[in-house]
């Protein structure tokens, strides 16, 4: 991912930026290293879409929150800008939210975030794979209480969780939402 060093940009201008170039995708990390987020391809967009359907259907049924695509952008307590593939927060976060925070990006980390490794980056380098697990990593340290990496090319994934290790799992059939998003399962056969 093409990374701008240390562009020190307000807030507001960062928004701005985001909003005038609406063809582009960025993140900020917490140094405020500008990240110009690549799109997708049609399967990995498909699979992220297919992920995204899952979890808004079980979001409208159970009622207690609110799920986000991978165009929100959400600003974490440590400064980063972030949009993750998917996110969801309980219904109480979202409406303590004055209406203009709502409509621009999010002042609050997500509870639960999903990314996806994209078959694209089968071939990533180690400062790739090494950067986008530093991000799960940074949503938990941010308050994130479950976190799933979907790695497409190799059907694993790895979930995040508060004070505990990393679990890894084999190309699992299903994911739990545990008692995070509780009834909630993501189906992985159309993903995979």
């Amino acid at each position: 991912m093409p990374t701008v060093k240390s562009i020190q940009l307000t807030m507001q201008q960062f928004y701005r930026l985001c909003q005038d170039n609406s063809d582009l995708k960025f993140e900020k990390n917490s140094n405020g290293d500008l990240i110009i987020m690549p799109p997708v391809g049609g399967n990995a967009g498909n699979r992220n879409g297919r992920i995204i359907q899952q979890l808004f259907n079980w979001a409208d049924r159970d009622g207690t929150g609110i799920a986000f695509d991978s165009s929100t952008g959400f600003i974490l307590p440590n400064g980063a800008n972030r949009s993750p593939d998917a996110a969801w927060i309980p219904l109480k976060r979202w409406n303590a939210l004055q209406p203009q925070q709502q409509d621009r990006l999010i002042p609050l980390c997500p509870d639960f975030v999903v990314e996806l490794l994209y078959p694209i980056n089968a071939m990533a380098t180690i400062r790739e794979i090494r950067e986008i697990t530093q991000k799960m990593q940074e949503y938990i340290d941010n308050g994130t209480r479950l976190g799933w990496l979907i790695n497409l090319k190799s059907q694993e994934v790895e979930i995040y969780r508060q004070s505990r290790r990393v679990d890894i799992i084999d190309s699992p059939t299903t994911l739990s939402g545990e008692n995070i998003l509780p009834g909630f399962v993501l189906q992985l056969d159309r993903i995979w």
